[in-house]
């Protein structure tokens, strides 16, 4: 694929985690498709990925991201990042029946993107899970 299409494909993915990571809940509707499919567990659709980021910011708090290293090739996206916040709820499905912290934590992700006409069309996702609930003293499961 052509350069152009390369780089319009990395903008809008790092657009798209600038805006979410400063809690702008229009980057759903400004840069993800609407048949948007998401092939990580959790929340389907467009709407299902935003109450995932809106569960996030619940028990994260204002989470800042550092982003390793994005690599563009036509219109696929990947991204190695670290979310960083204070653990101040538990009400994400990974995080229920975990005591609340008020730890400062880190969950590092590798994101798989795909982007259709001009817009976040698939998602795939690997998280360490299993570092982010060391962190909160919840592994390995008593």
């Amino acid at each position: 694929m052509s350069d152009q299409v390369t780089e319009a494909s990395r903008r809008i993915v790092t657009e798209f985690s600038r805006r979410v990571a400063a809690g702008d809940p229009s980057a759903f509707d400004d840069l993800v498709a609407q048949d948007f499919v998401n092939h990580a567990a959790g929340p389907q659709g467009r709407n299902g990925w935003r109450a995932t980021f809106d569960h996030l910011r619940h028990d994260l708090g204002d989470f800042t991201t550092e982003e390793h290293r994005l690599l563009a090739d036509g219109d696929e996206v990947a991204v190695h990042l670290t979310i960083r916040g204070r653990h101040v709820a538990s009400t994400m499905p990974l995080l229920i029946g975990v005591p609340i912290t008020g730890a400062e934590v880190e969950w590092t992700f590798l994101h798989r993107f795909r982007i259709k006409d001009g817009r976040i069309a698939e998602h795939w996702a690997c998280r360490d899970d299993v570092g982010l609930l060391r962190q909160l003293g919840a592994w390995p499961p008593t």
